[in-house]
């Protein structure tokens, strides 16, 4: 999938691996991560692929650069993804897998796990930079009106990261409850 993705920022106008990454970090990141190694084989495999090409370009004062821009093969490949309609199939959430298992922790440890994770917070200005990032990028590429589906996008994720927020709320009053309760049957036990 990962390909899919640079694919479609390449198709806003040619970039370089740099600003390929620049613009994961700047707006995709909330919801895709990559690593610029990553990023790099995928440029590798989409152009032995007839994908992509890549230019190199002679820079003065700078050092020179590669441009990766989208072919006609590439943006049929792009289109054909973008058409089908076939997900993976069910849902995978490493987080929800570790928490039906936290029963394995201390209740102290997992509420300190849920404050932590609550208070992590991939758009900790409530999403005003990765808008203005959108905005400057919207600016930038050669058809602009493709910048509503990235504010979705955006919107998803400030949405997404609210409910995991009150959702860990809500796990860490269940969980001091359970020790609340826990500690008053403990100090019933020993005062019998």
């Amino acid at each position: 999938m990962l390909k899919h993705g640079i694919l479609g920022l390449i198709s806003n106008g040619g970039k370089t691996g740099y600003e390929i990454m620049t613009v994961f970090r700047d707006s995709l990141n909330h919801f895709w991560t990559a690593q610029t190694s990553q990023i790099y084989r995928e440029l590798q495999t989409m152009e032995k692929a007839g994908w992509i090409r890549q230019t190199h370009v002679l820079q003065s004062g700078k050092p020179d650069k590669n441009v990766f821009s989208i072919t006609p093969e590439g943006h049929d490949e792009l289109l054909r993804w973008l058409r089908d309609d076939n997900l993976p199939p069910g849902f995978k959430n490493p987080f929800l897998m570790k928490t039906f298992f936290m029963g394995e922790l201390p209740v102290e440890e997992n509420i300190a796990f849920f404050r932590a994770f609550r208070d992590a917070s991939v758009f900790p200005d409530e999403g005003k930079q990765v808008t203005a990032a959108a905005d400057m990028y919207r600016q930038a590429v050669d058809h602009p009106e493709k910048a509503i589906y990235w504010k979705l996008t955006i919107e998803f994720g400030r949405m997404y990261e609210k409910m995991q927020r009150e959702w860990c709320e809500y796990c860490i009053r269940e969980l001091e409850t359970f020790r609340n309760k826990k500690e008053i049957h403990k100090q019933q036990e020993s005062g019998q």
